[in-house]
């Protein structure tokens, strides 16, 4: 398993690009990290859509959901959904029948892949990457027989298990990668699983651009954004015939939403410095949907700033609570940055989510922000630091015209060029080809 496809490395990518007519459904394991999750609606999303487009598809899931709620979509998706032991002491019978069955059934790709395991290992001795093993070998095992592909969401800890346990068995594998994965995991283990995989996903240009960079096939890599399924969303409001709320007295207070979990690389300290600054007299009130290990600290720094009574922290909530908060709000803040361990956003669906119910958005230029949204066009841009996004706070908030010129402008690219079809086609065909 070697980084540049020689000695041990995994099955190469087939070298036709001819889609299969397909007789039976085509069989795919999706490889997670968790499901289902509130915050990853875009997974969901394209489940459905592959399910749709009748591809028999089975979910392994490297962790047990945490959320309390579910999205109405997670409904929909009839998939089977198999837990692999999230801690391998918690189920220590499973991950030693597993490498029985393993050592009858599939000795050569089992004793190659430990081999390859253990050179991970060397340069990455941590339990997890041991946990990573040893959630493969039971996937590897469970499997069943006529799977003959591994779909894995996120580049780092799925698809090194859906990596290593294609290995063992002697199928192909491929991943979709979003954000974290790609700028947290080592460029090493980054360049090993691009020679490795039959094809790579990634939702932003700047993702693809730096994984093509790495990758000896550029080719292998494609850009697909997840898009929007604007069927799942309702038409959105006439803002034009809505009270004009300009923060100018308490009656025209400006509702201010922000949709994001609580940790570092959504900016919401920044955020909530820059609220602190915002002149007296502006009317505002700030609502939040997400949870996360911020949570606390946030709220005790809201409090030190004086802007307690002034924001309505509503924790984790389901998709239809969002888009009624989307509907009901008159701006869109999500103030991301780049986290100090390098972790970063993607395109944030929940910037689409706006756009789809004509809210103003105001955001910041980092990763593929700009992508969807040009500033001064689609919404305000700004570089994260408080100043910036004050000044850019009070200017949405005290010009109504300025606000539903930029929604609109949004609303239009978001329908033109960001819908979800082409991305889902783009995918069923990779799909099908590398399962071949």
């Amino acid at each position: 398993m070697t980084g540049e496809g020689t000695d041990g490395a995994m099955p190469s990518p087939m070298g036709s690009n001819a889609v299969p007519s397909r007789t039976v459904p085509l069989k795919i394991a999706v490889v997670v990290k968790g499901y289902p999750r509130l915050s990853e609606t875009f997974i969901a999303q394209e489940l459905l859509a592959l399910q749709q487009r009748g591809i028999d598809l089975a979910i392994w899931s490297l962790r047990h959901p945490t959320d309390s709620r579910r999205h109405a979509l997670h409904e929909r998706i009839t998939a089977p959904v198999h837990y692999l032991p999230e801690y391998l002491r918690d189920e220590p019978a499973r991950v030693l029948r597993a490498l029985g069955r393993l050592i009858l059934r599939h000795p050569a790709g089992l004793l190659r892949t430990a081999a390859g395991w253990l050179r991970d290992l060397k340069r990455d001795r941590t339990a997890n990457r041991g946990r990573r093993f040893g959630q493969a070998l039971v996937l590897a095992a469970e499997l069943p027989a006529d799977v003959p592909f591994l779909y894995t969401h996120f580049l780092h800890t799925p698809a090194s298990v859906g990596r290593y346990a294609a290995a063992i068995r002697g199928i192909g594998w491929g991943f979709s990668a979003h954000a974290k994965d790609i700028w947290t995991t080592p460029d090493w283990e980054k360049r090993e699983k691009l020679a490795d995989a039959r094809f790579g996903a990634t939702c932003t240009a700047v993702g693809a651009a730096h994984l093509r960079a790495l990758a000896a096939d550029p080719g292998r890599i494609d850009l697909v954004y997840h898009g929007l399924d604007l069927s799942r969303f309702p038409a959105p409001p006439d803002r034009g015939d809505a009270p004009a709320r300009d923060g100018s007295a308490p009656e025209h207070t400006v509702e201010i939403l922000s949709v994001g979990r609580l940790v570092e690389k959504k900016g919401y300290d920044r955020l909530l410095d820059a609220l602190a600054t915002l002149p007296d007299g502006l009317h505002w009130r700030l609502v939040h949907i997400g949870s996360g290990d911020l949570k606390q600290a946030l709220r005790a720094q809201a409090e030190r700033l004086g802007l307690s009574d002034r924001i309505e922290w509503r924790g984790a909530q389901d998709q239809a609570t969002v888009i009624q908060a989307l509907r009901h709000a008159d701006l869109f803040v999500l103030t991301s940055v780049v986290a100090g361990d390098g972790d970063r956003d993607g395109l944030p669906n929940v910037l689409m989510e706006a756009a789809s119910q004509r809210l103003a958005i105001l955001s910041t230029a980092v990763s593929a922000i700009p992508e969807f949204i040009a500033d001064g066009t689609h919404g305000l841009l700004t570089d994260g630091t408080p100043p910036a996004i004050a000044v850019a706070l009070e200017r949405l908030a005290t010009d109504p015209a300025l606000r539903l010129r930029l929604a609109d402008a949004a609303y239009g690219r978001l329908r033109a060029e960001f819908g979800m079809t082409a991305g889902i086609d783009r995918l069923v065909r990779r799909l099908e080809e590398a399962a071949a």
